[in-house]
């Protein structure tokens, strides 16, 4: 649905990004990650056919970015960082400026508003002016602009931010609630913005294509050690030295009641550490696969410069 190859934007002698390559399959999220400053908007801006690239190839649906920008406008909802909003107009009569200006046939605007406003949770302040809601309702707002002529992509540049924790979680129950109808790529800077809402995520940093795929495949493969994480009936520093010993076990550690074992990538110690628990009568209650989470992955990506 999204693919972008060896997308290049300089400005001058900045060089905004280089060499960025990665696909988003229709119906998914994704996120685009990284720092403040790493690119994120303007490749947003790229996509969405408002700004020119220097070198690469970005297609939409299958319509070239740069040689058919208005088939690109025609399919995609766009929602810039700053939302361009008409705060004296009440939130309907600007969705139905809107409307018109996206072209949207006079007899199915009334339609098109009405479901925007239903998807939007717009309902409560539709008549009222806009410099008078929220900023909660203000981004809504602006996700129902995006959303009034049924794009079948969504591009939403850092939808949450400036929100209070509740509004957080509203507007990303929102977004995934579109997941499936439209394909929708989301930039943001906050780590439970992608685990809690994106299925797959690219991320970049200083212009560079740091890592790009599903969670599960960028998890497992940046991935260094394998392990469980056990909890016991028993516990202390006896059961920690004796986990401690078992051959081909490089580090345990103890906490919160539970003890994480790790071993090098490729092996696979289960059946080893189930069979000293049985015989020293020590009492399995739980074990599970030691995971990596995104947190993980992005500081080792960013922090540790570690390209994939």
């Amino acid at each position: 649905m999204i693919e972008v190859e060896n997308l290049t934007k300089k400005f001058g002698d900045l060089v905004a990004f280089k060499n960025l390559n990665f696909k988003v399959e229709k119906g998914k999220i994704w996120g685009l990650l990284g720092p403040n400053a790493a690119g994120k908007t303007t490749t947003m801006r790229i996509l969405t056919g408002y700004l020119p690239a220097t070198d690469g190839k970005a297609s939409v649906a299958n319509f070239d970015v740069f040689e058919k920008p208005n088939d690109v406008k025609k399919i995609t909802g766009y929602l810039p960082e700053n939302v361009p909003l008409y705060p004296e107009m009440t939130v309907h009569s600007y969705l139905s400026f809107v409307s018109e200006i996206k072209q949207i046939p006079a007899s199915q605007r009334k339609e098109h508003i009405e479901k925007a406003v239903e998807m939007s949770g717009l309902e409560s302040v539709r008549k009222r002016l806009i410099k008078n809601i929220s900023r909660g309702f203000k981004q809504r707002v602006g996700i129902a602009q995006a959303l009034i002529h049924n794009p079948q992509v969504l591009v939403l540049d850092e939808p949450t931010a400036g929100l209070d924790p509740a509004q957080i979680i509203e507007i990303r129950k929102l977004i995934k609630s579109l997941k499936g109808e439209q394909t929708i790529l989301l930039s943001t800077h906050i780590l439970a913005e992608v685990t809690q809402t994106c299925d797959g995520v690219v991320i970049i940093n200083e212009g560079n294509l740091m890592a790009s795929g599903s969670l599960e495949e960028l998890t497992a493969s940046f991935k260094e050690k394998e392990g469980v994480v056990i909890k016991l009936k028993k516990g202390g520093k006896d059961v920690l030295s004796l986990l401690q010993k078992i051959h081909g076990v490089d580090k345990v550690s103890h906490a919160d009641d539970e003890f994480k074992i790790e071993w090098t990538k490729g092996k696979d110690m289960r059946d080893e550490i189930t069979k000293l628990i049985v015989d020293k009568e020590l009492g399995l209650i739980e074990m599970r696969p030691l995971a990596m989470n995104i947190e993980d992955l992005y500081l080792k990506v960013i922090s540790g410069g570690v390209e994939q």
